[in-house]
């Protein structure tokens, strides 16, 4: 080889090699096989951490009350084999990859190819095998990462009393110009079906999907209403959880559900088309969900039992008062740190650590899919950021555009229309130690609708957090309620 051609060798290697040798700290080389996407990617890419001992894959993770490392880049016409390269200047949490505690840890790859799930290890998204690895942030190790699976759906077992509903949904494929569909599973109850039957929806919280509902029928928690057909939907998407409410960003949820969704159920399965028969149920932010469609459609469903319901009054949205002058996310009026979660009275998480794992996140996050509803579109297509993410100052016009989410306003504004319709259909239940501090709104919520004469059956459990309101009093309560409310003349 002549000694120019060995130079332009030495070159061309110094080049391919470059982010490598040039690396001051641990790094990771992540590449994708052709299988995985036969086009350039565009999406978001992680590396996600977890504990060296553990049988759940990093994928499944962040987890909020025991986050481990993560990091995130978005390709731009990334090819297949191309190495990507996430090193100390990508986005992480809890910090940069150089200021990573030293020790081992379980790493996996993730793109994120699907946009109708929140979920990073979802069906549709591609991921790598799990590698163990030791990591020293003094030490400019690089560790190659091939992606090379593609999540399958997760299966869904019917059999006679359990069906699975997949349709699509005109609406919301026209407003996202993509294909997407309506998924629910059906429980069947015992007995006669050619009897009909009144119909509970359930919306279950942050995280969770149609698919919970072979797990809901284990729970001696989920017991209540087996006389009816119960229909477990599903709220996940790519922005989080869309609440079923319509939005700017995630399109006409409520409107697509009881235009296209429940009237094919009714068609299907033998459930009573009737407003009185369509009866609500959810928690956390299901519960928020069946509290909002029953005010909004208050002649279509028969009531809503919602329990530990996501913020109902903006004056204390996690104990934020969002219109508040100077409002601010991450610390209060007397410049303290705002915790977003307790254990018991322990504070547990907090805004502004939350806000910075969420921005690592990207789409989907819990705080990050409140934006998602209630906020309007920017300039950038995107929607509006309530607060500063650098400051945790709340911009005060966005806030005004959440209004229209504020459920307390919302009853406010339209109570010589709404009070008549709901008498008797409102029932909200929640912990007075909720583990996200969403009791304070509710109290509100009681204290405004007492003022406009309603009859809403609201409870404040002594004692209980987020979770364990829901035990087995409560459980039988609301069997009783439901019940009574199905066979109402």
């Amino acid at each position: 080889m002549t000694t120019r051609s060995t130079r332009l060798l030495a070159l061309w290697l110094g080049l391919i090699l470059a982010p490598i040798a040039r690396a001051d700290s641990p790094s990771f080389s992540i590449t994708y096989d052709s299988a995985v996407s036969k086009t350039p990617i565009n999406a978001r890419v992680y590396v996600m951490f977890a504990a060296p001992a553990g049988l759940r894959e990093p994928r499944t993770g962040p987890d909020w009350f025991n986050t481990q490392p993560f990091f995130a880049v978005d390709a731009k016409d990334w090819k297949a084999g191309e190495p990507l390269v996430v090193d100390a200047k990508t986005l992480g949490y809890p910090s940069s990859l150089n200021k990573i505690q030293a020790g081992e840890y379980r790493v996996q790859a993730v793109i994120r190819l699907n946009p109708d799930t929140h979920s990073f290890g979802g069906e549709g998204n591609a991921y790598s095998p799990v590698a163990t690895i030791k990591i020293d942030p003094a030490k400019p190790e690089v560790t190659k990462l091939v992606v090379d699976k593609v999540a399958p759906p997760a299966k869904f077992v019917e059999s006679d009393r359990v069906k699975l509903v997949d349709i699509p949904s005109p609406l919301l494929s026209a407003f996202h110009k993509r294909p997407i569909r309506h998924k629910a599973a059906v429980l069947l109850p015992e007995g006669d079906l050619s009897k009909k039957r009144a119909t509970l929806y359930i919306i279950p919280g942050f995280g969770g999907d149609h698919l919970r509902a072979e797990a809901m029928m284990r729970s001696p928690r989920m017991s209540y209403a087996k006389d009816l057909i119960r229909v477990v939907l599903s709220p996940d998407c790519g922005t989080g959880h869309h609440v079923f409410a319509d939005s700017a960003t995630n399109g006409p949820r409520g409107q697509a559900l009881v235009e296209e969704l429940i009237p094919y159920i009714e068609k299907t399965y033998p459930a009573i088309a009737e407003p009185k028969a369509r009866l609500l149920n959810g928690h956390s932010s299901g519960g928020w969900s069946s509290l909002w469609l029953q005010v909004n459609y208050p002649d279509f469903f028969g009531g809503t039992w919602s329990t530990s319901p996501d913020p109902v009054d903006f004056r204390d949205f996690q104990r934020i008062d969002l219109y508040a002058k100077n409002a601010n996310m991450f610390k209060d009026e007397a410049g303290n740190t705002r915790p977003v979660a307790r254990m018991g009275t322990r504070e547990a998480l907090f805004y502004e650590p939350f806000s910075k794992m969420e921005d690592v996140i990207g789409d989907g996050g819990q705080l990050h899919s409140f934006e998602a509803v209630f906020s309007p579109l920017g300039p950038d297509g995107k929607p509006r950021k309530l607060w500063d993410r650098k400051t945790g100052e709340v911009d005060p016009e966005v806030a005004k555009a959440w209004e229209k989410y504020d459920i307390r306003l919302f009853l406010e504004k339209g109570w010589p229309v709404l009070g008549p319709k709901l008498k008797g259909k409102l029932h909200i239940y929640i912990g007075d130690l909720d583990t996200f501090y969403l009791e304070g709104a509710v109290k509100l919520l009681q204290g405004s609708l007492e003022k406009l004469g309603s009859d809403a059956s609201i409870l404040i459990v002594p004692g209980k957090d987020h979770g364990s309101v829901l035990d087995r009093a409560l459980t039988e309560r609301l069997d009783q309620e439901i019940k009574a409310a199905a066979t109402a003349p």
